[in-house]
């Protein structure tokens, strides 16, 4: 069994993870780390956990097999800084920190490089958007078929913005609404281009995103230009993700009640005019950040890499 330990573990990235791993075979909670919440018990904050757990949170770190940090983005490196961390200890951020592979630490995707993942110390976790689109576009990226700019519009839940209230994530404002945010300069662009820069030169990738009136998951429509036919295409895509447990490609259209809840991604192809369109659907807290970072700690341990994440859809 292995000893967890969970820095920022009041948060929505921090309970989800406490939702996978109170159910998973092959791990013990021996540290659940809030400042804000240290003696409470951890079902008295996220409420869905009475009667799964009796533990309590606390500002302490206690020796433990994997750290998993879940803190604010910049928290990461404020928290390695002031704690010393054994070096036999393997860590899995889930904030922007690392991902661009600072300070030995490995990008995350397990569908871009699993074998590299399987050997390393120190996890970047992908963010929700950059996961969502560079799962559309890996296999075209891979075989260099990305010969133009590609466009992007996505759109995730409330729960991307993290749980600290702001006004775009106040109840009133958000719902029965739909508004871009960062269009172009999204902070997710940064590690989408070195994802898709590995092997050929990165594309120009045009993003648009959008704040949703749900909760939770991401749908990210990508389109470039494509001069194969719909055949070839779901040939490539199939053959990519051969070997990825959660990824799935559809030949219906997708939709995000199919994923919440899960850690697939379901990605749907349609080829028209020259042009290729991928539809990719996510839950942003699950293959989007937790259930993203669970799957690198079985990699990391040599477990069956879809323990403790064989999850029910939430589809009504």
């Amino acid at each position: 069994m292995a000893k967890i330990g969970i820095v920022g573990a009041a948060g929505y990235t921090g309970g989800e993870l406490l939702r996978i791993l109170v159910n998973h075979p092959d791990v013990v909670l021996a540290c659940i780390m809030s400042n804000s919440q240290a003696g409470k018990l951890v079902s008295d904050v996220h409420t869905d956990l009475l009667g799964s757990t009796h533990a309590r949170f606390c500002d302490q770190l206690c020796p433990v097999d994997v750290l998993f940090l879940c803190s604010g983005h910049g928290e990461s490196k404020k928290f390695l800084a002031a704690n010393e961390v054994p070096w036999h200890t393997k860590i899995i951020d889930l904030s922007t920190d690392f991902r661009d592979e600072s300070e030995g630490f490995v990008y995350g995707l397990p569908e871009f490089q699993k074998e590299k993942i399987r050997t390393a110390n120190k996890i970047a976790n992908p963010g929700c958007f950059a996961t969502s689109i560079e799962l559309a576009l890996l296999p075209l990226a891979t075989a260099g078929l990305i010969k133009s700019a590609v466009h992007v519009s996505a759109i995730t839940g409330s729960t991307g913005a993290g749980q600290a209230l702001s006004p775009t994530s106040h109840f009133s404002w958000r719902n029965n609404n739909v508004s871009i945010y960062k269009a172009f300069t999204h902070q997710h662009l940064t590690e989408i281009g070195m994802v898709l820069g590995s092997e050929y030169p990165a594309p120009k990738v045009n993003f648009i995103p959008y704040r949703g009136n749900f909760t939770r998951g991401i749908m990210a429509n990508v389109y470039t230009d494509y001069s194969g036919t719909q055949e070839e295409a779901m040939e490539l895509f199939e053959n990519y993700y051969r070997d990825s447990p959660f990824v799935f490609v559809s030949s219906q259209a997708v939709d995000v009640k199919q994923v919440v809840n899960t850690n697939k991604c379901f990605l749907h192809l349609e080829v028209h005019e020259g042009q290729i369109l991928i539809s990719s659907v996510i839950d942003n807290l699950l293959k989007g950040a937790s259930g993203q970072a669970v799957q690198n700690m079985n990699l990391m341990l040599g477990w069956d890499e879809s323990a403790g994440l064989r999850l029910k859809a939430a589809n009504f």
